[in-house]
């Protein structure tokens, strides 16, 4: 999957609230697609789905434990999202500031 593949996987996978408690879940250890189940209203074909669009972004990956199949998180594809947005980050500390200085200038007027 080349870069721009990569960000447009993992952002439409992390688009749904759904997946992104899934890798939340993940990002305190390895779980099965039961435990993963767990906390959700729906049925495991359902999750299952979106344990499939999550590995497909490459965000897990499925190990095999006798007749398990625990799923881990996978970080690369967030570290590539990380260096996309590192990029527009002077953009927004620029922006920042600009804002900072007006909210010290409207405090500063309401002070006097």
């Amino acid at each position: 999957m080349n870069h721009s593949d990569q960000l447009d996987a993992t952002f439409a996978a992390l688009a749904n609230p759904t997946r992104r408690a899934i890798l939340a879940h993940l990002a305190q250890g390895e779980a099965t697609v039961n435990a993963l189940a767990e906390p959700f209203d729906m049925s495991l074909p359902a999750i299952s789905k979106h344990i499939r669009v999550l590995e497909n972004a490459g965000l897990i990956t499925r190990g095999r434990d006798a007749q398990f199949r625990p799923c881990t998180l996978n970080t690369q594809p967030l570290e590539v999202v990380a260096n996309w947005t590192d990029q527009y980050r002077h953009i927004w500390d620029a922006r920042f500031d600009v804002m900072a200085g007006i909210l010290q200038t409207m405090k500063d007027t309401n002070d006097e």
